[in-house]
């Protein structure tokens, strides 16, 4: 059995999606990020780090796991699925985890940070995020256009992005024009495990942002930045 200390937020989806897909048992703890429980040493004792997710691993000796790439690693591993065990298909998949952590993820929370949450708007900072994450968007949409998935087969490496992607209108960043990704992101939404991952712990953040509570997302943002 596996603990998951999660919220609804990109990097909460990773690890829920991924334990759909592999069809590992788990229980779900929510964290209330606006309220700080991500702070409190009860957490910090999974993730000193104090952010989501974190698991716990009960099968063994209750062993902890924190950021979401490690996390979404070991349950591949564990289940033997989602991560090819040749040298190559584990680095293809590997190379596109880490382009979304190193790249999709910080610079489209930085976006979120300026577009959203700051109370001042700050254009340059708008203008830079908003626009290297659509360079980054290009990057993916030219991978999908020769292959179905972005590492071979279905991987870790989709989940990550997919997770990311799909809310592309709450940083402000169009996917207009990128045929190709938005292909993959039909193909991944439509995915039953997808579906019950971007559910997890609780009514899914909308993908728009018309269908979004805004006001009770940003002034949840603004908390967690210390604005």
């Amino acid at each position: 059995m596996i603990d998951l200390y999660t919220a609804s937020t990109p990097n909460g989806w990773k690890a829920s999606i991924t334990l759909e897909e592999l069809e590992l048992p788990y229980k779900v703890h929510a964290i209330d990020l606006g309220e700080g429980d991500q702070k409190k040493p009860d957490f910090l004792k999974l993730n000193p780090n104090g952010r989501i997710p974190a698991i716990v691993d009960r099968d063994a000796d209750n062993f902890p796991i924190f950021e979401s790439g490690a996390i979404m690693i070991y349950l591949a591993e564990k289940a033997g699925r989602l991560l090819p065990t040749d040298a190559q298909g584990r680095s293809r998949v590997i190379q596109w985890l880490m382009f979304q952590m190193g790249g999709v993820g910080p610079m489209m929370g930085q976006a979120n940070a300026f577009f959203r949450y700051f109370p001042e708007k700050i254009q340059p900072a708008i203008d830079r995020y908003q626009n290297e994450s659509r360079r980054l968007f290009e990057v993916l949409d030219g991978q999908l256009a020769h292959s179905e998935w972005l590492a071979g087969d279905y991987s870790l490496a989709d989940i990550a992005n997919f997770s990311w992607v799909r809310i592309h209108g709450w940083s402000g960043v169009s996917v207009e024009g990128l045929d190709h990704l938005q292909r993959w992101m039909n193909t991944m939404a439509a995915r039953p495990a997808v579906e019950r991952g971007v559910s997890v712990p609780t009514t899914p953040v909308a993908a728009k942002p018309e269908e979004r509570d805004a006001s009770k997302l940003v002034e949840s943002g603004r908390s967690m930045l210390q604005l």
